[in-house]
């Protein structure tokens, strides 16, 4: 990409990545026909999907619709290449014990961005009534019967709240999930779980109630807007000194992030379908501290990375959610940022341009970061590796360039 254009004009944000796989997990609690609409072109949703025909279920992808018929018996054993590329492939856990009892799935990959143990996901399962294990590779469990207890997570992990939402909604009695995560994906997943006819209340607070029920139906659910892709452009258009009306996310699930913007000095304007960020001056620069919902996100640790990077004067970003994601800090270097790590915590001395090179994206949103980076760079940037960044974007490039970016996609990139 070069370098100095300013993005301006309209994007349409679809569905969220962190919903929409687990969405489709959750179709696994009920024999019969769901649909979800308003799903994302990237590339984890046909993983997902292959994850769930290895288990018995029949996907189809059309547009940004998905039709899965799930089977009246489906496999419990998730131990196929699909399960091991995909970190969100763990989510078929949660159903396959709440409804077949037993489950068997390989330890899933995923980004490079620091430990994610499943302690809490087991933990939890065992508080059901479950027998856990990790054997040879495999996340195993076994439960003659599910009954409804209190949980208390360690952290508010999304992962686990899942899982164990997914697992309780068809145990015997009533289940509390206590420090449960609070994001708008879990509030989406129990609306969809209520429409199959479980008894959840409290999601998007701390404190989860499920009301075990017998059995589930399929239905039809519209996945909620992916607030990181909206943040990703929020943020674009403040580095860019833009205006971009970003469609389809609520900004209310944005409310720290954009309040970080408008304190770096940019304009949010909510509108009936989402809002629009324009910014007219140089960012200043501000600090982040990464924390579960509702605090900042950690998926948007590096692109608040890439806006202090060029902000008028210094910024400190503290992550508190995944250790690893600093090593974004390293691929900045390369385009003379002016950085230093400590820990847990970033120091970064924004500078007016910075100087093209070749990147290398690690992750998704460290992908999306860098191409950020190379928008306000001097030059013409490279991100090697930018295959991670279809895993969460749709249509990245083309949005770019409707946008007035100077990028170009070469498929020797793999």
């Amino acid at each position: 990409m070069t370098g100095g254009a300013r993005l301006a004009g309209d994007v349409y944000v679809a569905g969220a990545k962190n919903s929409v796989l687990k969405l489709m997990a959750a179709s696994l609690l009920a024999e019969g026909t769901t649909v979800l609409t308003n799903c994302p072109a990237i590339q984890d949703l046909p993983l997902m999907a292959d994850v769930l025909r290895g288990l018995g279920s029949v996907v189809t992808v059309e547009g940004d619709r998905v039709t899965i018929e799930t089977p009246a018996e489906p496999s419990h054993i998730a131990d196929f290449p699909a399960v091991s590329k995909l970190r969100a492939s763990v989510a078929v856990l949660g159903p396959l014990m709440g409804r077949l009892k037993r489950a068997r799935v390989a330890l899933p990959g995923g980004d490079a961005i620091g430990s994610r143990p499943l302690d809490m996901h087991q933990n939890g399962l065992r508080a059901l009534g479950a027998r856990m294990e990790i054997e040879h590779g495999q996340v195993v469990g076994e439960a003659d019967r599910l009954r409804g207890t209190t949980i208390f997570l360690d952290f508010p992990s999304h992962g686990a709240t899942e899982n164990l939402l997914m697992a309780a909604v068809l145990a015997e009695g009533t289940t509390v999930i206590d420090n449960a995560a609070r994001e708008p994906e879990i509030v989406d997943l129990a609306t969809m779980l209520n429409q199959m006819g479980a008894k959840v209340t409290g999601a998007g607070t701390s404190t989860i109630t499920i009301e075990g029920v017998d059995r589930l139906s399929p239905t039809t659910h519209r996945t909620v807007g992916d607030r990181v892709v909206g943040g990703t452009w929020a943020y674009a258009a403040a580095m860019t000194r833009g205006r971009i009306a970003i469609h389809g996310v609520d900004p209310q699930h944005l409310a720290t992030p954009l309040e970080r913007l408008e304190r770096a000095g940019a304009t949010v304007t909510p509108t009936e379908d989402g809002f629009i960020v324009e910014a007219t001056e140089r960012a200043r620069g501000v600090d982040f501290i990464t924390l579960p919902y509702p605090g900042f996100p950690t998926d948007l640790q590096p692109i608040a990375l890439a806006l202090a990077a060029v902000a008028d004067g210094t910024s400190m970003l503290t992550e508190n959610v995944f250790e690893a994601r600093f090593r974004f800090v390293e691929e900045l270097a390369r385009m003379g940022v002016d950085a230093q790590t400590d820990g847990h915590h970033a120091s970064l001395r924004g500078r007016e341009q910075l100087s093209s090179a070749q990147v290398w994206a690690t992750d998704i949103r460290a992908g999306a970061g860098l191409v950020l980076a190379g928008l306000v760079a001097d030059g013409v940037t490279v991100v090697n590796d930018s295959w991670h960044i279809d895993r969460g974007y749709p249509e990245f490039v083309a949005d770019l360039v409707s946008l007035g970016a100077k990028v170009e996609r070469h498929t020797t990139d793999s």
